[in-house]
């Protein structure tokens, strides 16, 4: 006999466990099954680890730059066991929290994968729980390309650079997205050679060109080497254990040799083991198929987060979640999932939200791009930081931001005040006529707009 609930969400991440918390405050009985760690990738393996040696990493350049600050003569060394040690703490207590929340809601959490046995019902560990209702949530995990040793156990996934108890002597990272381009900052302010092999003619292809070509150039100076337009076709290891990467760049085949290599060249939706065809489930091996109220082709089983593979992102997931309990209480919202910040937390950082000058040129749209320097804000100046700017994108016409996109200190932060105001659709207008506290890194989004 299987166990009854209103809705059954399988996964435990920041979509899963955030979606279980709404559905309970909306007076759902709730079943959560959780197949891994609570808070998923995200937690445990993603963003907020990796956050935490980017803080690691920030303490390291400043006592390296000390002396610019006027303070002279300081001596330091990294231990890699205590970055280890506050990672895991941190991690730790956010996931005794999340566990603290869905006890306290009533969340029924069942450990174990889910598989459905029909479109109603799923197993776990030999149980059978069924609902009215079931959203998937089960994530993604980290791709490989389609070469030889490309998942042999001395090949790097971001799961398992996590796992390392020492700093890389070098490191070449596969893949110049948000993944590879942030652990070579961290790597790099640790004393790691590192260098990215990027495919694509520039690092984070999703961004804006006029950020990823002036990161490139930051991080060059810092001594990470980048790569673009090549083409890894083989890696293997040499007699010294040592990794050997062949790339092809412009029909030149070259090599480097390092002590690690971590492949980051993308993730792909976790589908194996759900048994979507008991439940009659479309899907691809790009991911489940679902509409913009997240509902598959099965009106009573929606999709969400990484495993729909529409934006991979923690944030989107958790805002997916609550678009799929409105579809299912009949209730409109008006989130606007077209307008997504987003930011990379390399040194420096950089954070966009909207379109980019190359999209809006793609859809035919007439633009005004306005700039601003942080090296001419007095914020930035004062904290020492003053490599990048911020690019602003408005619409001619109706004079409306479409787009931000920010390399410097706070852009995370900075991107998503921009994020505000085109949800609300200001113009270029009514920002120049919005008061900036001074000094402040925002003046940088003032500046940019005259």
């Amino acid at each position: 006999m299987s166990i009854h609930s209103d809705i059954i969400i399988i996964g435990a991440g920041p979509g899963g466990y955030e979606t279980a918390l709404d559905a309970a405050a909306r007076g759902r009985k709730v079943t959560l099954v959780n197949g891994g760690r609570l808070g998923g990738t995200c937690l445990n393996e993603g963003c907020i680890p990796t956050k935490c040696m980017v803080k690691d990493a920030a303490v390291v350049d400043t006592c390296r730059d000390a002396l610019e600050f006027g303070v002279k003569e300081v001596s330091y060394e990294i231990d890699f066991n205590k970055v280890i040690e506050r990672r895991e703490a941190v991690v730790s207590q956010l996931r005794e929290g999340v566990a603290g929340l869905l006890k306290k809601a009533g969340v029924t959490v069942v450990e174990g994968m889910a598989s459905f046995k029909d479109a109603h019902t799923v197993t776990v560990g030999g149980e059978e729980y069924d609902a009215d209702y079931i959203i998937i949530a089960t994530g993604s995990s980290s791709k490989a390309l389609p070469i030889e040793n490309a998942t042999a156990d001395w090949v790097l996934d971001s799961t398992k650079l996590l796992k390392l108890e020492y700093i890389p002597k070098s490191l070449v990272i596969v893949g110049g997205g948000v993944i590879g381009m942030e652990f070579a900052s961290v790597f790099a302010s640790f004393g790691s050679e590192v260098t990215v092999v990027e495919f694509m003619k520039q690092i984070l292809p999703p961004f804006d060109s006029d950020i990823a070509k002036r990161l490139k150039q930051a991080m060059s100076k810092r001594g990470v080497k980048i790569l673009t337009g090549a083409a890894v076709k083989k890696i293997e290891q040499n007699e010294n254990y040592e990794i050997v990467t062949t790339y092809d760049v412009k029909g030149k085949e070259e090599s480097i040799v390092s002590t690690d290599l971590l492949m980051a060249v993308g993730r792909k939706p976790n589908l194996d083991g759900l048994a979507l065809e008991a439940a009659g489930v479309e899907y691809s091996p790009r991911g489940i198929v679902v509409d913009d109220n997240m509902r598959t082709n099965v009106p009573h089983i929606f999709a969400i987060g990484d495993v729909n593979a529409r934006m991979m992102l923690a944030h989107v997931a958790s805002f997916q979640g609550v678009r799929a309990l409105n579809a299912i209480d009949g209730v409109n919202d008006d989130i606007r999932f077209d307008v997504v910040p987003s930011a990379v937390f390399t040194n420096p950082e950089c954070g966009m939200v909207g379109l980019t000058e190359e999209e809006c040129k793609s859809r035919g749209m007439e633009i005004e791009t306005g700039k601003g320097f942080f090296r001419a804000n007095g914020k930035s100046l004062a904290l020492g930081e003053t490599e990048g700017l911020c690019k602003l994108i408005f619409e001619k016409e109706t004079g409306l931001l479409v787009g931000a996109h920010i390399m410097g200190p706070e852009s995370a932060l900075l991107a998503q005040q921009c994020c505000d105001f085109i949800t609300a659709r200001r113009t270029r207008r009514d920002i120049e006529q919005t008061i900036f506290g001074h000094p402040t890194l925002s003046e940088v989004i003032l500046s940019a707009c005259r």
